[in-house]
């Protein structure tokens, strides 16, 4: 009886022991986390050492750079800068400009607001799916209050609070007057601004205060926000424009430290609302099968810079200030200047010719 019992009771534990092994194995592994690229580079914080790679070590068409630089300095430019993987592989710097020479971002700017939005998410500041007003309180349009309320952060962010854009660029509340409920109509206008006073707000502390702490001095960034009429422009050297280049290309993170969170900058360089496809959160985005541009409510259809890469997103300013990313091609693309032909609020022209040189370049 005694040694029936113990085999029974033998038996009883094998078949726990498997049991507990066949779910175990069912368990899902943990996600893998996020680990960074070890073969980009970043530039020390308090230097402006910056490590190079040349043309030829990437056997890129060297006899293709000269014709570049020519064409870039005939257009207006001031400064241009290639990064590959985080090396500088091209600076130049021409029309009386220097590496240590401020100019100002212009709409290109806007990015800098947006990583900004990203970071005082992440730290449970604000939630993009509020409406502006419970950050920054009622009035701040002139809309009525049901229409204001229909207004949330990520409207700012992806240029459709409905706002009326032909009232020019001013942000005072006669200025900000209701033309369409928040997320129907796609516009750019400077209403995004606002961004800024919620950041400010959820904060407690100035814009600028925010801003350094926990983007600018984190990346070694030099430069400053300046009012400009109804505008607040960022100027900076052009090498401090190309270490946020960096800092987005590499997702958020510098070297081992995640700044921006990376699955805000997947969503804010993708489609955020289905009436302007080229459009994140203050992002242009080449590869989609239609665009819309500034101070027109027409739809183009094609790529918005047909010679560019698919994957290729890219900040827009005024005058050509331009921030090209690359993922594909690692490359990160730095261009500062007068307009390159006529005065422009983002794209113009230059954008494709421009690439199509650069293709000659790298192909």
């Amino acid at each position: 009886m005694n040694r029936l019992f113990f085999v029974f009771l033998f038996v009883l534990v094998l078949f726990f022991v498997n049991c507990s092994s066949e779910e175990t194995d069912e368990i899902p592994p943990e996600e893998t986390p996020t680990t960074v690229d070890t073969s980009l580079y970043f530039p020390p914080l308090t230097s402006d050492t910056w490590e190079t790679t040349s043309v030829t070590e990437l056997n890129w068409n060297a006899d293709q750079l000269s014709p570049l630089l020519g064409y870039l300095e005939e257009k207006n430019t001031k400064s241009f800068i290639i990064l590959h993987k985080g090396k500088i592989v091209v600076e130049a710097y021409m029309n009386g400009h220097s590496d240590t020479s401020p100019w100002y971002w212009a709409s290109a700017g806007k990015t800098l607001t947006t990583a900004v939005a990203g970071i005082a998410q992440e730290e449970s500041l604000i939630n993009l799916n509020d409406k502006v007003s419970d950050y920054i309180g009622n009035g701040w349009t002139s809309a009525t209050l049901e229409k204001e309320n229909l207004i949330t952060c990520k409207n700012l962010l992806s240029m459709t609070s409905g706002l009326d854009d032909s009232m020019g660029d001013g942000i005072a509340p006669e200025n900000l007057q209701y033309i369409a409920d928040a997320g129907t109509r796609w516009a750019y206008h400077g209403v995004f601004l606002k961004m800024q006073d919620v950041v400010a707000s959820a904060s407690n502390q100035p814009w600028d205060d925010y801003f350094e702490v926990k983007l600018k001095n984190r990346i070694g960034m030099t430069g400053s926000w300046i009012q400009n009429g109804n505008t607040n422009v960022y100027w900076s050297t052009t090498r401090s424009m190309a270490r946020f280049g960096l800092l987005i290309a590499a997702k958020g993170t510098w070297e081992n430290t995640q700044i921006i969170p990376e699955s805000f900058l997947n969503e804010a360089t993708s489609t955020t609302q289905n009436i302007n496809k080229a459009y994140g959160y203050l992002w242009w985005l080449n590869g989609k099968t239609s665009y819309r541009l500034p101070q027109t409510q027409l739809e183009f259809s094609g790529e918005l810079i047909p010679n560019a890469p698919q994957d290729m997103f890219c900040a827009l300013g005024k005058n050509d200030q331009k921030i090209y990313i690359v993922p594909s091609k690692d490359l990160v693309i730095v261009r500062m200047g007068n307009a390159a032909d006529d005065d422009n609020f983002a794209l113009s022209d230059f954008d494709n010719v421009f690439w199509g040189k650069i293709n000659t370049l790298i192909d």
